[in-house]
């Protein structure tokens, strides 16, 4: 179980996180919606501490950390129990797909480079790029650099996975092949934590809805619950607005 507690992140005095509490459990799919701006990346960004929160902890498992005392050697410990997926890749552009795959388990975990190779194919087959795997990302399309993201996080075998807008970047075809492979993910079992304005991805893979705004959870529930049914006026608005924008 993943549990957050009271966290809060202000920019330039002004509050985007305004005491957040959150448990997510063990398997658990969990989606986070709202507007541009509602502190939605910043709540995964201050997760792993890629952000510095203002106040706060987090727990997974027997593991905690408060983040107004966190040191440098628990970053670490958190980083490898929370592996995140990047609007835009962040590969390595002079490695292969196989070697970017394997740069955490040699460096972070410490494997032999026979266990890190073996790993990483065994990641890059589930996403269906065993046949680019000596490929280097100048080579690939967007969909496939965003599937040997998700294999590189995935090896990590995290706690937690973070996926921030892990389609946003992609043109529209190339979407379905890495909703795919983050299903398949799900699917096995692995908790998440997904950031997405599709919302007919999240329907079909979140197990628990998040609406946030002006840095507070206004409103949660199940897919269904949340998208037909909101309950909240401002989630109402928001649900209002995105049909007419997309639907």
């Amino acid at each position: 179980m993943i549990k957050i507690s009271h966290l809060s992140k202000s920019f330039s005095g002004q509050k985007v996180l305004d005491d957040l509490s959150l448990e997510i459990q063990q398997g658990e799919v969990v989606a986070l919606i709202g507007s541009s701006g509602a502190g939605k990346s910043t709540f995964l960004r201050s997760l792993n501490y890629l952000e510095e929160a203002d106040s706060g902890s987090i727990q997974l498992g027997d593991f905690e950390v408060d983040f107004a005392t966190i040191t440098q050697s628990q970053i670490l410990t958190l980083r490898r129990k929370l592996s995140m997926v990047f609007q835009q890749f962040n590969l390595f552009e002079r490695r292969t797909a196989l070697d970017n795959v394997k740069e955490g388990l040699v460096v972070v975990k410490k494997m032999s480079k026979e266990e890190a190779t073996e790993l990483a194919k065994e990641e890059l087959a589930k996403v269906g790029l065993s046949d680019r795997a000596n490929h280097y990302p100048r080579h690939l399309s967007g969909g496939q650099k965003q599937r040997v993201a998700l294999a590189r996080a995935l090896a990590m075998k995290p706690d937690v996975l973070l996926l921030d807008e892990p389609t946003s970047a992609l043109d529209p075809e190339l979407v379905g092949e890495v909703q795919k492979s983050i299903a398949d993910a799900a699917r096995s079992g692995q908790t998440m934590i997904l950031v997405s304005h599709d919302m007919s991805f999240v329907a079909q893979v979140a197990d628990r809805v998040l609406f946030l705004d002006k840095g507070h959870i206004i409103e949660e529930g199940s897919p269904n619950q949340l998208i037909n049914n909101p309950q909240q006026e401002r989630t109402k608005e928001f649900f209002a607005s995105y049909k007419r924008t997309y639907i």
